[in-house]
């Protein structure tokens, strides 16, 4: 008689008889398939222990602005495409300050960050018109942040359809257009852009 087979250890594996039980692993299953991506760790491990003199987030307002993908300087923090967007017109806003925690902004800057968010969410849906956003702030490497060193807060704008098989089996993202004819567009929209740049 044969043993039923059983879930194997690593997802998408046939199982074996020579795989031991379930119960052999530790925890209970959840039902979750896992998408492994260890190549992020190596991102993640360069960027957390970047100094303020080396950091993407405070030379970026710096660099001229033909050359930078800064959409609108505010006095506080700024605005700013991401360079590996997970959409389409994905914006972070950041403080000029370097910190790393939200705990560490000053009222002014919490009101600063709170109010160019609600903006940007306003020039990208005149721009590419979102059917929803995510928002989002990641608070340590532990908890995914890229950068860590230096606060920055994600405004993703969303489409009925938007994820596709495209990042999980070819590693890529289709993207329609280039970062610097979005930074232009959202420039041209955004009130006062030209002006504060």
């Amino acid at each position: 008689m044969t043993a039923a087979p059983v879930a194997g250890p690593e997802p998408g594996r046939p199982a074996t008889e020579a795989d031991p039980p379930l119960a052999a692993y530790p925890g209970t299953p959840d039902g979750f398939q896992r998408l492994w991506t260890p190549h992020r760790q190596v991102y993640i491990a360069r960027q957390a222990g970047r100094p303020a003199d080396d950091c993407v987030f405070c030379l970026a307002p710096k660099v001229s602005a033909d050359d930078n993908l800064v959409v609108h300087l505010g006095e506080l923090a700024y605005v700013v495409l991401n360079l590996y967007p997970y959409n389409s017109g994905h914006l972070l806003v950041c403080p000029y300050r370097h910190l790393a925690a939200y705990t560490d902004l000053t009222d002014l800057e919490t009101v600063e960050l709170a109010r160019l968010t609600q903006q940007a969410m306003r020039t990208l849906t005149a721009y590419c018109h979102p059917q929803g956003f995510n928002l989002g702030l990641n608070q340590g490497s532990i908890a995914g942040a890229g950068i860590a060193g230096h606060l920055h807060q994600h405004i993703v704008p969303r489409w009925g359809g938007d994820a596709n098989f495209f990042p999980i089996v070819a590693q890529t993202r289709a993207l329609p257009q280039l970062l610097g004819q979005t930074r232009d567009g959202l420039r041209t929209l955004w009130p006062n852009a030209k002006s504060a740049l």
